[in-house]
Formats: C-alpha cells, structure tokens, sequence
C-alpha cells in the first residue's frame, strides 16, 4: 500500500499558542478517505487531533475541512484524489473550514456563525390556513423546485468559502439563504412575501451576495446555494415586485439593462441607472460621493472623458436576439438541472421545468387540498 503524507494545522486556543502545521505519515489504500486517514494517525500517534464525524458517508455533514485549500468532507475525499490535487512534492494540507472560529485543531465553532444564521431565516413552514384534515397534496412541479434546497446536509462547505462573509461577516450567506428558498419556494408556506421583504430589506441579505461562485464549487450535494439566491432575488423582484431600501432590485435591473443596450458592461451608467438615472433626485448624492473615484480613476488612465460620457459600444445583434427571446416568453420558466440532468436543450425540452408564478403554486395547493 502506498504512503500519504497528511499536513495537519493543529491548534488549540487554551494553549495561548499560536496555529502551526504537523506532519503525519500513513501507509493506506489509495480509495481510503481522508477522515479514515485522519481517524488513522490519531489512534495509533496523536490521540489528542481535534476532527468531528459522524456517519462517515457524506450523510451527516460532520466532517466538514478545507483540503488542499478547498472545502469539502473529509470522508468523501479519497485520498488518491487528494494526493492529485496537491502541489507537486506537497503532502496533503487539512485544516478547519474559513469564516467560523477554530474550537480545536479541525474543529470549527458552527453554533457562532451557521446556525446562527440558519436560525435568522425562520427555518420552517408556516402553515397556510386553512389546515387541511389530513395532508397537504403539493404538485409535483412545486417539489421539483424545492428539491435542490431540501439536499442540503448543512456541513458549512458553502459558508467556509464565501468571499462575501470574508468581507461582510454579517452577510446571511450560502448556505442560510438556500434553506430560505426551501420555504419560499413551498406553496404551502403562508408569508413567502414576508419571508422576501425581510431578506430583501436587510443589508446583510440576498442583495450582499457576489455572484463569486464559491459555493457552488464548493457544495458536495450539488445544491448550488448561489442559485438559490438568485431565485431569492427573481422572486422578490419580478414576482412581488418589492423594491428594497438597499437599492439592490434597482440595481439588478441597472446591470440587465446596462448589457441589453450596450452589449457590455458601462459602468459610468451603472450608478445613476440604479437609482433612477442620472437625473433623478436619487441618482445626485451617490454620484457627488462617488466623484473622488472618478477623479482618481481619471488621473491614472483608467477613466476617459469620452469612455464616461459617450456609449461606444452598442449592443450586437446577437445579444438583442437573446433578450427579445427570453423577455418575449409568455411566463418565466426554469430548468431544475439538479432533478433533470440535462443541459442540452434538446433533452431540456422533456426535462421538469418550474412556472415561476406564485399565484399559481398557491391556487394548486388549494385545489389539490379541495380534492
């Protein structure tokens, strides 16, 4: 059996001594796990190495460590796998998972920082009056839509590589936000409105999200939180039309129309066109503050008159195409590539697709409960 070199951060606060690295030598077969590997050396040379586990088959979520730098469960990580995706030479790195504070070597505080945000989005149904006598019948396209969200196992990976709570720690994040669309998107939940308005309305909600894609990379389930989030944003903007406080529905709306006119991001337009345009009362204050850049950017080339003031680029004919398709579809509709498979369109067509109308998931779950 080969050897597998694994780089340990240990670190033990009690201790008042600062984090560092130990090496630790297995011999073991290539499709053992890292946490098998991990479990390895503290039974037979250090038994005080700090790792939680549990289940041991990517159920649970309890192993939850950054490998080689990227987030994932250390029980679903081969060690072959992990060995590949080391620097070359390198020995396998694990340390705890970013964005929450260390307990003890591998062991991340989860209570502080993710569930504590869990909890910030009510997570649970609130029955639609009338209770039925006996259960809900949901349609199948409803579950279709939730099923992604339901798949979270709740191990943190999404949370530990979010760069929005690297600089916003206030930030709901990933993994708290895709458990809010599982409730949204249930048509038996009573207040999806309230359940918009208040994440819409927070500054460190679905509006603080950066589209870095970190999460979804990182999620081994497959739940995708960045997508959950951006169903969040289509259902608070386009199906309850709430325009929130933070200027973050205007300010989506100022990037799509930004690129269908111009085929290309011009940011000059950006800030005024997300409050309203550059005459309007709103737009005058964020533009007087943002002056200081706009000189700076000016002084060092980076900015030009010409580029600031006049649209040199006007949208091809392609990009026109794709936006007359898509806004010319008489409902919004989505594909559930988590339950379909399919990303070709052809295979797509048959694929379980979503009606984005929440009117409608309410009137079904009605006529399904009068059945």
């Amino acid at each position: 059996m080969p050897d597998y070199t694994l780089r340990i951060r240990r670190y033990n606060p009690e201790s008042g001594e600062a984090a560092f690295w130990e090496d630790h030598t297995v011999e073991m077969k290539p499709h053992s796990s890292v946490l098998e590997a991990i479990l390895k050396v503290k039974a037979d040379e250090d038994g005080s190495i700090g790792i939680r586990c549990s289940c041991r088959a990517a159920i649970c979520g309890s192993c939850g460590v950054r490998i080689n730098g990227k987030p994932g469960l250390a029980c679903n990580t081969h060690l072959d796998k992990a060995a590949r995706r080391a620097a070359e030479g390198e020995p396998i790195t694990v340390e705890p998972m970013g964005n929450m504070p260390v307990i003890r070597d591998l062991i991340v505080d989860m209570d502080a920082v993710h569930w504590k945000k869990i909890r910030r989005v009510t997570p649970w149904l609130i029955n639609r009056e009338p209770i039925p006598e006996r259960e809900y019948i949901v349609p199948h396209e409803n579950m279709v839509d939730v099923t992604q969200s339901m798949a979270c196992i709740q191990c943190g990976a999404c949370v530990s590589d979010c760069l929005s709570m690297e600089v916003d720690p206030h930030f709901i994040g990933p993994a708290a936000l895709a458990k809010a669309y599982r409730f949204v998107g249930d048509p038996r939940d009573a207040e999806p409105f309230e359940r918009l308005k208040d994440l819409a309305e927070d500054e460190h909600g679905l509006y603080d999200c950066t589209h870095c894609f970190n999460c979804i990379d990182a999620c081994p389930k497959g739940v995708a939180p960045m997508s959950q989030i951006m169903r969040l944003r289509r259902r608070a903007g386009n199906d309850f039309e709430i325009e929130d406080r933070n200027n973050g529905e205007r300010h989506e709306h100022a990037f799509v129309k930004n690129i269908q006119r111009n085929g290309l991001l011009h940011e000059a337009d950006l800030l005024p066109d997300s409050y309203g345009g550059k005459l309007h009362p709103r737009a005058a204050p964020e533009l007087i503050e943002s002056m200081p850049t706009v000189i700076k950017a000016m002084a060092r080339g980076k900015v030009t008159p010409a580029k600031a003031l006049l649209h040199q680029h006007k949208a091809p004919k392609e990009v026109k195409e794709i936006f007359k398709t898509i806004e010319g579809r008489p409902e919004r509709v989505e594909l559930n590539l988590y339950i379909s498979g399919y990303e070709d369109a052809d295979a797509a067509e048959s694929a379980p697709a979503v009606s984005a109308s929440p009117a409608d998931s309410a009137d079904s779950v009605t006529e399904s409960e009068s059945e």
